[in-house]
């Protein structure tokens, strides 16, 4: 499996403002283990992930992928609102070549949906979205998971049994993993990348990643890097 960024340079403009995601970025994401991606709100992680995913295009470069890759797990905008939860599970599935039965009856098991799977999704919470969101990708096996605050759904029970499958998951599969907590990163991490002003700063230890996004919520630069 490889997945890697070259020459990647993406920018938009919102309400005036300009955001730089990513400035002729090259990297090589580490294989076999789930790295953090950090940064400060609006720095572009989302979007990153986006376009590692294939979902957004970057101005200039390309992002390159042997191996399967997951959509950004938490993102709910590729449900039909007009389709059941089922409906769009099976969608899914056949979509990707996943038994429709098997897809079914995990999500109905690990959604916690109840009866709403057979409700259109126009109906749904934010929340209900996210978990059946994130039902459907652990249903599926991929190389590399994109995930994006999905684990903070739900009740503590709820968060905790959704950690757990994740967990499970990246014990056979890679992942870049964006959360606002700190404390789940450090759980699920071996490794973490920060990004600040279109730059990756890339550290084998998910700790002093963390350290260095700590600097950075301080309004400091970090001190190995003056």
């Amino acid at each position: 499996m490889t997945l890697a960024l070259q020459n990647v340079t993406k920018a938009y403009r919102s309400g005036g403002a300009t955001t730089i995601v990513a400035r002729d970025l090259d990297f090589v994401f580490p294989e076999g283990q789930a790295m953090a991606l950090i940064g400060r709100n609006g720095a572009g992680k989302s979007s990153l992930l986006r376009m590692i995913a294939g979902t957004m295009r970057p101005d200039k470069g390309r992002v390159v992928r042997s191996g399967s890759v997951s959509w950004p797990v938490g993102f709910q905008g590729s449900f039909h609102p007009d389709l059941t939860g089922v409906e769009n599970a099976r969608f899914a599935a056949r979509v990707y070549g996943i038994d429709t039965g098997a897809m079914t009856d995990f999500v109905a098991d690990f959604a916690e949906l109840g009866s709403f799977l057979q409700a259109p999704v126009r109906h749904y919470s934010a929340g209900m979205k996210a978990r059946l969101a994130f039902a459907v990708s652990m249903a599926m096996p991929f190389d590399v998971y994109l995930i994006d605050e999905v684990t903070s759904v739900g009740d503590g029970a709820f968060r905790e049994k959704s950690e757990d499958m994740l967990r499970a998951r990246l014990s056979r599969s890679s992942a870049v993993i964006v959360s606002h907590s700190m404390e789940l990163l450090a759980r699920l991490c071996t490794s973490g990348a920060v990004l600040e002003n279109g730059r990756l700063f890339f550290y084998a230890r998910v700790a002093k990643a963390i350290e260095h996004h700590g600097y950075l919520m301080r309004g400091q630069r970090p001190p190995w890097l003056t």
